[in-house]
């Protein structure tokens, strides 16, 4: 399938101004040219072109918001000194496995401000004597080189999120505030959780004490009850003995 046909089987009832993200991996690209994506695709933040024949990007039309680049496996040799004009918010780029042979193709990348990632695994340019040194000393915005910084770290995974946040429309700061403000209030919510529920206990209690003295009440009341009918009933013995002792006066 001819790359112009693949972009227009990917669209399909969108319109291009709609899509962010287009990947037309193993097509085939009739002159080794970019075919199909054009200035349309003005929302585009993600594009891939994996072993499509490429052999230049100079005809990669002006994408302003493109953050994201894979053309590996590709034989690219030129037209990078186009991508700063073109995609000036490029993040990461990567061309592994391409004919990138000299270090003034990769310097051509100077001028991508936002250039954090760039991956040339594969290229012959990555035998040259002092190629990581001389990459990182070219273009020293880029953190990551071949999938490793400076200091021979890796990369972490950011297969979903090009740029971590750190390009020109990453925001993570606000995200972070927001955070935080969601922790503060968990936190008041949690101390008030627990404030209310001592008090239910506090007020349990009363209502126990409240109930103890309301049965210990009952039991006096029931004690004095008990008292004025023992005293009647010995009001009624003396009297029922004072009976007796007149009969037997008469």
């Amino acid at each position: 399938m001819d790359m112009k046909k693949r972009v227009s089987l990917e669209l399909g009832d969108r319109s291009p101004a709609e899509v962010s993200m287009l990947a037309v991996d193993k097509c085939l690209s009739s002159d080794g040219e970019v075919q199909g994506v054009t200035e349309e695709f003005k929302s585009l933040e993600v594009l891939r072109m994996v072993n499509v024949g490429l052999t230049s990007l100079s005809k990669l039309p002006s994408l302003p918001k493109l953050q994201k680049l894979e053309v590996s496996d590709n034989a690219i040799c030129g037209g990078l000194d186009t991508l700063a004009e073109k995609c000036p918010d490029l993040v990461s780029i990567n061309l592994s496995g391409n004919k990138i042979r000299e270090l003034s193709s990769v310097e051509a990348l100077k001028n991508l401000k936002y250039l954090k990632t760039l991956d040339l695994f594969g290229c012959e340019v990555t035998t040259l004597d002092d190629y990581r040194d001389t990459v990182f000393r070219l273009l020293p915005n880029v953190t990551y080189l071949d999938g490793y910084d400076r200091q021979d770290n890796e990369a972490p995974d950011s297969d979903d999120d090009p740029d971590d946040g750190a390009g020109p429309h990453g925001d993570d700061d606000d995200d972070d505030d927001e955070d935080d403000d969601c922790s503060e209030e968990d936190e008041d919510g949690e101390e008030v959780g627990l404030s209310y529920l001592m008090k239910e206990g506090i007020q349990d209690e009363e209502d126990d004490g409240d109930y103890v003295e309301e049965e210990e009440d009952d039991e006096d009341e029931d004690g004095d009850e008990e008292a004025v009918q023992g005293e009647k009933r010995k009001r009624d013995n003396d009297n029922d003995d004072d009976d007796d002792g007149d009969d037997d006066d008469d």
